[in-house]
């Protein structure tokens, strides 16, 4: 059988991946999981399911029963329970496994940063340093501002947010990449005092930051949750084939 190898993916990287097998190394079967959160998520190279496996157990199971040689970890930098069950997976089947991530940002000159831990630090830092909000955590933990009822926020999302929500919130559907004329122009029309985001890494939505810094507002930073004990990340698609040994000429 043709070796299997199968990408938790939902990211841009984890689609250069499948595309790069696909072109580089087509006698490789690969299968691309999606959590199914995104309506759309576009078209992959290779094979593609959707949904959970049921945690690290459901998931050990799945790859003993399709014969899978290794697994690619290519999630979001955030998706925490994903990366952990993967890693309990990988050392149950005795398979190897990698971590793909972007890497992640770094603070310039001119940068007002304000690193947190959480979503709920990041609630917490908010009263005092600013009124108008532009909220790009994504759709997920919203919850985590809904008391503050005394701010205006600006929800930006790829897919409509779950509840709840701050009372006092517009939101607006865009997907990146955004420019940065985007960008500025985007501070300046809502009056934003403050930008709330997770450290996400990638050029597509890093234009907000060289915004903020050209416009003075800060910005709370969600740091990335670390990875599990003794699993260690490669920041690109050349980095996990030449960790699985499927790098071009081998």
């Amino acid at each position: 059988m043709p070796p299997h190898i199968l990408i938790l993916g939902g990211t841009t990287e984890a689609r250069e991946l499948a595309a790069e097998l696909a072109l580089r190394r087509p006698e490789v079967r690969v299968t691309t999981s999606l959590a199914g959160r995104v309506s759309r998520p576009g078209a992959l190279a290779g094979d593609v399911r959707i949904g959970g496996f049921g945690g690290a157990e459901g998931l050990a199971e799945w790859l003993r029963e399709h014969h899978v040689d290794a697994v690619v970890d290519a999630t979001h930098p955030f998706a925490e329970s994903i990366t952990a069950n993967a890693a309990r997976a990988a050392a149950t089947t005795g398979l190897p496994a990698v971590v793909l991530r972007r890497p992640g940002w770094r603070p310039g000159p001119g940068d007002d940063w304000r690193p947190v831990a959480s979503l709920s630090e990041a609630a917490d830092a908010l009263p005092g340093l600013g009124h108008r909000i532009l909220l790009t955590t994504g759709r997920l933990g919203l919850a985590a501002f809904a008391h503050l009822d005394r701010l205006h926020f600006v929800v930006r999302s790829v897919e409509p947010p779950e509840p709840p929500m701050p009372p006092d919130a517009e939101l607006l559907l865009a997907r990146g990449p955004f420019t940065l004329t985007d960008e500025t122009a985007l501070l300046r029309e809502h009056r934003i005092d403050v930008i709330v985001t997770k450290d996400s890494g990638g050029a597509a939505t890093a234009a907000k930051l060289t915004a903020a810094r050209e416009t003075g507002i800060p910005v709370v930073v969600v740091r990335r949750p670390p990875l599990p004990d003794g699993v260690s990340a490669v920041p690109d698609v050349a980095g996990v084939l030449e960790r699985l040994g499927l790098s071009p000429g081998r």
